[in-house]
């Protein structure tokens, strides 16, 4: 398949004043430091998917919808829809190198209200990723200090662990993209290596390890429904969470050089890089399983950590979920880089409730600071809820994955409605456009219905699905808010307006 793209070699060298203008034709007065390179930007998004923690998070409900066969087999067939996804996505994304990304796509393809609902579901999506990955890492941090200290991980102090570090992501994404840029490239090399050290880990020291067909075709079904393909379809979902946030580097765009190209190159290189080492960690845990029963009954509360135990003995689980938890706040670090960024372009179109405050940029980070602010003090509301419930960690991670998973195919299919009219940027797919991005719009339109299923039987209030739910709340308050919002809400035709340039400036502080 060849992908076209005009990008010549060192276009990273490209004037950066190319790309602004290329802003101000879009409507906007550049305001952020565009400071991030070709590498940062994929960094962002490859940080994001992290493998070292959807993958480890969701092991153990891989575990029961399907087991090893789905885990392994799922995460092939699935990362390749992904990649067409993200493929039909990036030609977008050239076209439109915007913070405020998918609905700004979808505003100018398809009008004002498919950019709002867009956004809507694409925020609530970010907010909720945040949520998800920080209180993934606090459930890994209290497990390792379990077996550390014998730390009591309640939900009471899983959720102050919570807090702190959503605080520490708040005030690193304070000192400006620079250093965001910084920490996510050490973050792509974490994780690499990291993955490269677990499984070499687990596959010399164990003396035991599971046969290639247990692997590979070993089927096991603990969700209380009969029928083998429901669950091999739910159990295809641990693949899909873990495959949602590489429009990072689509929201970062306004923060890096020559964007047209590398930011649709960042999202596709974060989904193949991902990929890859995804199905190796994969693999690499299940060959290590040494029993299977009591590693999804582990006393704490983290499949993956008793692997690691029975594996290596506590010293060495200790060793590799360090590595587990560091990689897990590489991507907390990097969602609330892409969430603020997304309320800041929210806000700059006069969106969210309180717009003028959340659009503000320092004039010496050149950051949305108000926006870093909210989109942690959201985030971490959103989570408070585990307090009582083990049940609404898992509408955390539905927020998450029912908001963003659906906007990511809506500027696509209306690329596709537009045909001719869409003017493609210098990265695109060329005759291979249209194919990709109906597959990537049926696959969307595929796995969205199996978010919304029930994942066991009998379905109670505590193993409901709440993803339909949360669809619903999101869609609910996107209604309410436009007819509050509709006649301030919009992204301008063009930049140049001298009243516009005044408000823009006046948001510097």
């Amino acid at each position: 398949m060849s992908i076209s793209t005009s990008a010549q070699p060192g276009a990273e060298a490209t004037p950066q004043k190319d790309e602004e203008q290329r802003l101000r034709e879009l409507g906007y007065q550049p305001v952020l430091a565009r400071r991030m390179g070709g590498f940062g930007n994929f960094a962002i998004s490859f940080s994001v998917i992290s493998i070292l923690s959807g993958c480890m998070t969701l092991y153990g409900f891989g575990m029961s919808t399907g087991g090893p066969s789905v885990m392994l087999w799922g995460w092939a067939g699935v990362g390749l829809f992904v990649l067409c996804v993200g493929m039909a996505l990036a030609e977008v994304t050239s076209a439109y190198p915007t913070s405020g990304a998918l609905y700004y796509m979808a505003d100018r393809l398809g009008g004002r209200k498919w950019g709002w609902y867009t956004g809507w579901l694409n925020l609530l999506g970010l907010l909720g990723a945040i949520a998800g990955i920080d209180y993934g890492a606090a459930l890994f941090t209290g497990a390792l200090m379990n077996l550390q200290w014998g730390f009591d991980p309640t939900p009471g102090h899983t959720v102050i662990i919570f807090v702190c570090i959503l605080l520490v992501h708040a005030v690193l994404n304070l000192f400006g993209v620079r250093l965001v840029s910084v920490l996510n490239s050490i973050s792509v090399w974490w994780h690499l290596a990291g993955v490269a050290v677990i499984v070499a880990v687990l596959a010399i020291v164990p003396s035991h390890h599971q046969s290639p067909s247990f692997v590979f075709t070993e089927f096991v079904n603990d969700t209380g429904w009969q029928n083998p393909l429901y669950v091999a379809a739910i159990g295809l979902l641990l693949a899909q969470y873990t495959f949602c946030g590489y429009d990072a580097s689509a929201h970062l765009s306004e923060e890096t050089s020559n964007a047209s190209v590398t930011a649709a190159r960042g999202i596709v290189r974060s989904i193949w890089v991902s990929w890859i080492a995804g199905f190796v960690l994969l693999a690499g845990l299940t060959f290590a399983i040494q029993d299977y029963a009591g590693t999804q009954d582990t006393a704490t509360g983290v499949p993956p950590a008793q692997i690691l135990i029975d594996a290596l003995g506590t010293s060495g689980a200790t060793a590799m979920l360090l590595i587990v938890i560091a990689a897990q706040l590489f991507c907390g670090n990097a969602e609330v880089a892409a969430a603020s960024r997304m309320v800041f372009a929210f806000s700059r179109d006069n969106a969210l409730p309180g717009s003028a405050l959340w659009r503000k940029v320092s004039a010496r980070t050149q950051t949305p600071v108000n926006a870093v602010w909210l989109s942690v003090v959201v985030a971490g509301l959103l989570a408070l809820p585990s307090l009582y419930s083990a049940t609404a960690y898992g509408a955390v991670t539905a927020i998450n994955v029912i908001g963003i998973t659906p906007a990511y195919a809506i500027p696509i299919f209306l690329k596709l409605r537009a045909g001719e009219r869409f003017q493609r940027g210098p990265w695109h797919l060329g005759r291979w456009s249209k194919p990709i991005g109906w597959i990537a719009v049926v696959w969307v339109a595929i796995v969205t219905v199996l978010f919304l299923l029930p994942q066991s039987s009998p379905v109670t209030i505590n193993s409901m699905n709440y993803a339909s739910i949360a669809l619903v709340a999101v869609l609910v308050l996107a209604t309410v808010w436009w007819f509050v919002a509709r006649r301030s809400y919009g992204t301008p035709s063009a930049y140049g307006n001298a009243r516009e340039q005044a408000e823009i400036a006046a948001d510097i502080v």
